[in-house]
């Protein structure tokens, strides 16, 4: 399961082989703020698109409701039944009753932090997916994935209640959804989807009366690396989980296809019995060129703390420069005119070109033409023509795909 927070991410997940994508619609999910986010008119195109590529559509609605939002809710969830959403993801139990009472399909979000049966029993009246509380260890995972099966928990489709875990991305300090840090410095709730990740900084401690001023040692204290389980994917499937989730709404399109891909060829792998440890190793570093706060194997192993960040923001390997765009498309030929706009685009160039409906297309340059002849570079303000293996359209963006210069020191 792959996150969508835009319609360049929505093609880049299904490019890369995703079985369904979560995205959010206006304010009322966990990444109103973060995520681009779709509105209710682009509910019909984006669950036709989906449908279209035999993928999986659940819009998650999970933040927590006021009462003068009730109406909204319900105008939300009945535009998503008629619009043919797989399935809603929600925490606060308005929208599950609603959900229940029109007939939509209810995934219970990790908002509830599920981690034991009894949990799942009861939830299971109204959901027929149950994602766990990250907090869970493997062990605990697989007596719940059993205890489902022997104990014949159903949902109200009446099939097996599935679970579903998180398997990458940006991990919380707390709770998820349930810190009020935000709320407290900017006025802006974790819990309504507006966190402004104050606890992404450094940190100082300083005395009352600002005598001295003491450097934590590790100044992202607040700051969980990210969850990265691709090194140990083998035993997450043996526990009996049917879903695997890749956190990112905020994140890029080419974020979205690299992390998707990874994921889906690991479980590939391993249906096919050819998952290893160098194998692995090859995914965590194309993982790494991609957004990171560097990884670590999250709270399923055992491990009772965090691993922290030493470092703001990413530490992607790779970073995306913007060129220009498209500015035409010449179907026969399967080439595309290129306007250079900031960086120059040069022959052997790694590039990107990203669109709501191309996705997220990589490729290397092999050939740049100006005026019809063969150039080695086309610098900025200039018009070119390069060679691509597929389908590029008009207005797509075009950025070159290069190391960061630090990584390389």
């Amino acid at each position: 399961m792959s996150p969508a927070g835009s319609y360049e991410s929505l093609m880049a997940a299904i490019q890369a082989g995703a079985g369904s994508v979560y995205f959010g619609v206006g304010v009322l999910n966990m990444r109103s703020r973060a995520a681009v986010n779709f509105t209710v008119e682009d509910l019909p195109k984006v669950t036709e698109l989906c449908r279209e590529h035999n993928v999986n559509s659940y819009l998650t609605v999970n933040t927590i409701i006021y009462n003068d939002e009730i109406e909204k809710m319900h105008q939300l969830l009945d535009t998503a039944k008629a619009c043919g959403v797989t399935a809603i993801i929600a925490s606060d139990m308005a929208v599950i009753q609603y959900a229940r009472k029109i007939g939509v399909e209810i995934h219970l979000s990790t908002q509830c932090n599920v981690t034991n049966v009894e949990a799942v029993r009861y939830y299971a009246q109204f959901a027929d997916v149950v994602v766990l509380g990250r907090e869970c260890k493997l062990s605990h995972i697989r007596d719940i994935c059993t205890a489902i099966r022997e104990q014949d928990i159903r949902g109200p489709k009446g099939e097996l209640v599935k679970v579903e875990i998180f398997v990458h991305g940006a991990l919380c300090m707390a709770v998820s959804g349930q810190c009020y840090l935000s709320l407290d410095n900017y006025n802006s709730p974790a819990n309504r989807g507006a966190c402004y990740q104050p606890c992404r900084r450094a940190f100082t401690v300083q005395d009352v009366d600002k005598d001295f001023e003491l450097k934590i040692e590790n100044p992202y204290i607040l700051s969980p690396k990210d969850l990265c389980t691709i090194g140990y994917l083998d035993l997450i499937v043996k526990t009996g989980v049917s879903i695997l989730k890749i956190e990112g709404r905020g994140r890029a399109p080419e974020y979205v296809k690299v992390v998707t891909q990874c994921y889906h060829e690991a479980v590939t792998a391993i249906e096919e019995g050819t998952y290893s440890k160098e194998k692995a190793e090859q995914w965590t570093e194309r993982l790494r060129t991609v957004y990171n706060r560097d990884f670590w194997g999250g709270y399923y192993l055992g491990h009772t703390a965090g691993e922290w960040a030493d470092r703001y923001g990413s530490q992607a390997t790779h970073y995306r420069q913007r060129i220009g765009k498209i500015t035409n498309f010449f179907r026969k030929l399967s080439v595309a005119e290129v306007t250079v706009e900031e960086e120059e685009l040069s022959v052997g160039d790694q590039i990107l070109i990203i669109g709501a409906t191309t996705g997220v297309y990589e490729d290397t340059v092999e050939e740049i033409r100006v005026d019809y002849q063969p150039a080695t570079t086309a610098g900025k303000g200039v018009v070119c023509s390069i060679p691509v293996k597929s389908q590029v359209r008009i207005g797509d963006q075009i950025y070159k795909w290069a190391e960061r210069p630090e990584v390389l020191l």
